[in-house]
């Protein structure tokens, strides 16, 4: 609408120049500076992931699942995640070590997890190509491996429990470098 009002003005402002005719319509110029075409939206704000939403601060309650973290060592982390979300950004929001080094873009196998039940497994969608591709990276490969970037928690998933491998294998560290094939 704005880029609109803007081309309209400026092919009136260009006829008019071409033609010796500058009567442009009667708007005051600091109307015109200063003009929102957003403004109409009252601050709302426009979030891609379920912890946006939540920090949006609305009356109803966020539905959230229990997942349960288990690290190399055996020990458990408890957490509530808002159904949305994956795990990736769940370890990430209650410093879980998950590293996730491609920032959930399938891009490495870094937050690499294991779906402790094979019934959870079976609940998710199959894994795509590209995660696929990135699993067969991934240190300790398990039949029910997945990433957790791309495990999105469903009200199906309440209960989940999730294994962290012992290590990650991360290429893009240490000055690595790739040589060209």
């Amino acid at each position: 609408m704005f880029v609109t009002k803007i081309s309209r003005l400026g092919a009136h402002l260009i006829k008019g120049l071409t033609t010796g005719h500058t009567s442009t319509p009667k708007v005051p110029h600091a109307r015109l500076l200063h003009y929102h075409p957003w403004q109409h939206l009252n601050h709302q704000y426009f979030f891609s992931t379920a912890a946006g939403k939540a920090q949006e601060g609305g009356d109803e309650e966020e539905e959230k699942i229990s997942v349960t973290f288990v690290d190399k060592d055996g020990e458990e982390m408890h957490i509530k995640v808002p159904v949305g979300m994956s795990m990736l950004e769940a370890a990430h929001e209650n410093d879980i070590e998950l590293e996730g080094a491609c920032e959930g873009s399938l891009a490495c196998s870094t937050c690499h997890v294991i779906l402790m039940d094979m019934d959870y497994y079976n609940k998710l969608d199959d894994p795509t190509d590209e995660e696929n591709d990135m699993l067969d990276l991934a240190f300790g490969l398990t039949e029910t491996s997945r990433l957790g970037c791309q495990v999105i928690a469903t009200p199906e998933l309440d209960g989940l429990r999730l294994a962290l491998p012992s290590a990650t294998r991360n290429f893009a560290v240490d000055g690595f470098k790739p040589k060209p094939h």
